[in-house]
């Protein structure tokens, strides 16, 4: 309903963009339920249209060719990944935020099988597009800068960098191996191995903010 402390032409705007809004994240997220389940060729824009429940025209409307689709899905797919445990770590205690943002990233919703089959039908074309190569890029250093600001805010010492780097590929390797085998770990023993694999990249001990709540 318009907020009724908005001129009404303010109102009305407002009123009609949401809708724009859930349409396009609607078209997003069947692009990437289409490519977790058939790589980037089984998004064609029937495909998508049918998953949605729109037409191909609307299609068209939110998104000029097939290729913009795609690039906003994977684009949406990297944000919502990194965005879960930024928010992860958002919630907690400053001296907990490292270990928070770790760990959300070897636990749901970010450990999902789903989304490794979206990241990995979307990834086969990094090296080959430009533009799926720059989305990949920004991915990878924000996920970078938010590991290096929390181990900054440490005060530990060392170079910041190269310890962020490290430490994402740590998780990078867990996240893997948790989504495509997580029988072979027991509750927990994901985020376990992260903390306790970074806290010797930092030479400090990482607790589990699992283990700090009532």
């Amino acid at each position: 309903m318009p907020d009724s402390t908005l001129p009404d032409s303010a109102a009305k705007r407002v009123w009609q963009r949401a809708p724009e809004e859930a349409r396009r994240a609607d078209l997003i997220r069947a692009t990437i339920d289409c490519v977790a389940d058939g790589g980037v060729a089984a998004a064609t824009v029937r495909e998508v249209a049918a998953r949605a429940g729109v037409s191909n025209g609307l299609i068209r409307h939110h998104f000029a060719t097939k290729e913009a689709l795609v690039l906003a899905a994977y684009k949406a797919l990297v944000e919502e990944m990194t965005g879960a445990a930024e928010d992860a770590a958002a919630e907690a205690p400053p001296a907990l935020r490292l270990a928070s943002f770790i760990a959300a990233n070897c636990r749901p919703p970010v450990l999902d099988a789903g989304s490794l089959s979206a990241w990995a039908g979307f990834v086969g074309h990094v090296r080959s597009d430009p533009e799926m190569a720059a989305i990949h890029r920004a991915g990878y250093q924000r996920f970078c800068a938010h590991l290096e600001t929390a181990i900054a805010g440490l005060a530990l010492g060392g170079d910041t960098a190269r310890q962020a780097r490290q430490i994402a590929a740590l998780i990078d390797g867990l996240w893997l191996e948790g989504c495509l085998a997580p029988e072979l770990f027991a509750d927990n023993e994901l985020a376990r191995l992260a903390l306790d694999g970074a806290g010797r990249i930092l030479n400090t001990t990482l607790t589990d903010p699992e283990e700090t709540r009532p």
